[in-house]
């Protein structure tokens, strides 16, 4: 008997061969140029500086700021906007200051609430300082609710404790308190339920505003929750890193504990996608210094979580953190404004620039890898027009569809916020205009996808040219988003480095590409679970992010470079499920186009369908 001979070795792709067309090599050398912007990151890491916090005995009475809440809450617990118990709130709020020789100023706008237009009111009030156009510091609370419930602490609280700072410095006030010549303004906003529609009205405003040295906003400040520290914006941009500091030092005094503050990833999405719920937002966007001190989350607390009771402790230490805070910008020292973004990590911050350069950085591994793999599939003399027409029509489907969004959404089928979020308690998916934009986008997909379905065997060298294409195309979609806003690459840099891959596995399991194609879904999938459970919306988080966009809150070209990404993405996924196909050569084409392919089918089915009824009739007599 003969040995069995042994099974023959498996033998390893070569690389660059078809099977292993990424240069491994060249791109894990690339990543060794993002050591320096690593090392540079390093060394801007720096900890702010705080103002130096005051001596003065304190002024601010917590149960005197509890009763007043109690009364607002009482008096007026309906107070969403446009309606007559507002006014009454507003007009509450002019007898409050009226004793102490203040004069409330209202300042009347117009805003889109619930689909209509109403009439809203800031009430402004100043005890003016010395010289000409001296800087102003701004304490503000918002004064309306969303619902019958009272808002005790959402945000009466606030409110509250508005009144009370005011009546601590007001001309009549007992002891004078730190005179010098800036201008305190307390300011009662509205409509901050509904996007701060009242914060961004008084930041947009210039006349008699336009030299503000910082904004405190207290929003929720009596609940049971830690306090909280909130810097987010509108923009890409975070508030003086010297006034947060000074604020947080002023509460760890005060409440004797460090507040929270968010992390520093979710400080990261933020500046990535820019979008804050709070009054701070707006302020900070035109580069004015402005914190919010909360005992809340993330998410404000709208009407199902309104409470009967206050904690007065809570209260008394934000009420006295953010009185000292003031006296301290009253001490003369002005706020340096720091870093235009910034991510905090414990009490140390790191500049936004040197994150953007690394970020950045990290785009030159992919660039290097996919700029090679296209050079190699030119000296094999692979052709890459095909497969870039193929991307063409994935990306006019895709601006079809975009183009129906933004039509839908310039006619109001999505709502409409004055460019300012929707509030977050009223976020309803509109069923009737998904269905038509659903309908509208199948049948620009029935017209794309008779150039995009395989009709023949395709070749692995036409595999590898749509791969070469569709990454050629995510390059692009990265350098676009950096010149954008660099940190929202978090969201894209996941893609390129996992889909520069999936050539590599293309004759592997099916599994195995799926996992691979998957995981470049990691970036916009974390950007919706923080949505669905930091902001609280579970499964609403896709429709509000999309209505950011709609309502034009969001900027537009992220939405367009957005769509760019999806097309690559579905090269992608068909040529992981093997179901891609070059875009045919014209002898390959249909004697009719797409268009009419569809029109010739929609009209001949009925006549087909009669025409094969007839038989069965003739049959069945």
């Amino acid at each position: 008997m003969t040995a069995a001979s042994p099974a023959p070795e498996r033998r390893r792709s070569r690389p660059g061969s078809l099977e292993r067309p990424i240069n491994g090599r060249l791109y894990r050398g690339t990543w060794l140029l993002v050591g320096l912007p690593l090392l540079l990151l390093a060394f801007s890491v720096a900890r702010p500086a705080a103002l130096q916090l005051p001596t003065l005995p304190p002024a601010f009475k917590a149960a005197t700021a509890a009763a007043i809440a109690h009364d607002l809450a009482t008096t007026y617990p309906d107070r969403r906007p446009g309606t007559p118990e507002a006014r009454g709130a507003a007009a509450w709020f002019r007898q409050q200051l009226a004793p102490y020789r203040f004069h409330v100023q209202s300042q009347p706008f117009t805003a889109t609430i619930d689909g209509r237009r109403t009439t809203l009111v800031n009430l402004v009030t100043e005890k003016a300082g010395t010289g000409l156009s001296p800087p102003e510091i701004v304490v503000m609370a918002h004064r309306d609710d969303s619902g019958p419930e009272g808002g005790l602490n959402d945000n009466a609280s606030g409110t509250a404790a508005l009144i009370e700072l005011a009546r601590a410095y007001a001309p009549t006030a007992g002891v004078r308190r730190i005179s010098l010549p800036y201008t305190l303004v307390f300011l009662s906003t509205d409509g901050a339920e509904n996007g701060a529609v009242g914060a961004a009205h008084f930041a947009a405003e210039q006349a008699g505003h336009s030299n503000i040295l910082g904004v405190i906003n207290l929003d929720s400040v009596a609940g049971t929750g830690r306090p909280r520290l909130v810097i987010g914006a509108d923009t890409a941009r975070s508030p003086a890193p010297g006034l947060v500091e000074t604020l947080r030092s002023a509460l760890a005094q005060e409440g004797h504990s460090e507040p929270a503050r968010p992390s520093g990833l979710q400080q990261l999405v933020s500046l990535g996608l820019p979008f804050d719920p709070y009054e701070q937002a707006p302020f900070v966007s035109r580069g004015i210094p402005a914190v919010t001190v909360t005992t809340a989350g993330a998410r404000p607390p709208g009407a199902a979580g309104r409470r009967t009771k206050l904690d007065v402790k809570h209260l008394g230490a934000i009420g006295l953190a953010a009185q000292d805070t003031v006296d301290a910008m009253e001490g003369g020292v002005s706020l340096a404004q720091g870093p235009a973004s910034y991510v905090f990590l414990g009490q140390r911050l790191i500049r936004g620039w040197a994150i953007e350069i690394v970020l950045v950085a990290m785009l030159l591994p992919f660039l290097a890898a996919a700029v090679d793999l296209f050079a190699r599939c030119r000296r094999r003399r692979i052709r890459i027009a095909p497969a870039l027409r193929s991307y063409r029509s994935r990306l006019g489907f895709w601006a079809w569809v975009g183009a129906i969004f933004l039509i839908f959404s310039g006619i109001g089928l999505w709502g409409s916020s004055d460019g300012r979020p929707p509030a977050l308690d009223s976020v309803s998916w509109p069923g009737g205009a998904l269905i038509a934009l659903a309908a509208l986008a199948g049948a620009g997909w029935l017209v794309a996808r008779s150039r995009l379905l395989p009709r023949r065997q395709i070749r692995p060298e036409e595999r590898l040219a749509g791969h070469s294409a569709a990454l050629l195309a995510l390059g692009v979609v990265g350098l676009l988003v950096a010149a954008t806003n660099p940190f929202t690459l978090i969201f894209v840099l996941p893609s390129l480095h996992a889909w520069l891959w999936l050539p590599q596995v293309q004759t592997r399991h099916r599994a195995l590409r799926a996992s691979v194609l998957a995981v470049g879904f990691a970036g916009p999938a974390y950007l919706v679970w923080t949505f669905a459970t930091h902001y609280g919306l579970g499964w609403d988080a896709p429709w509000y992010i999309l209505e950011l966009f709609a309502v034009g809150y969001a900027p537009l070209p992220l939405f367009v470079i957005g769509l760019a990404w999806l097309a690559a993405a579905g090269q992608l996924a068909a040529l992981a499920a093997n179901r891609y196909a070059p875009y045919p050569a014209p002898g390959e084409r249909p004697r009719r186009g797409p268009i009419r392919e569809l029109i010739r089918t929609l009209v001949l089915a009925p006549r087909r369908h009669h025409a094969a009824a007839d038989p069965r009739r003739a049959v069945n007599q």
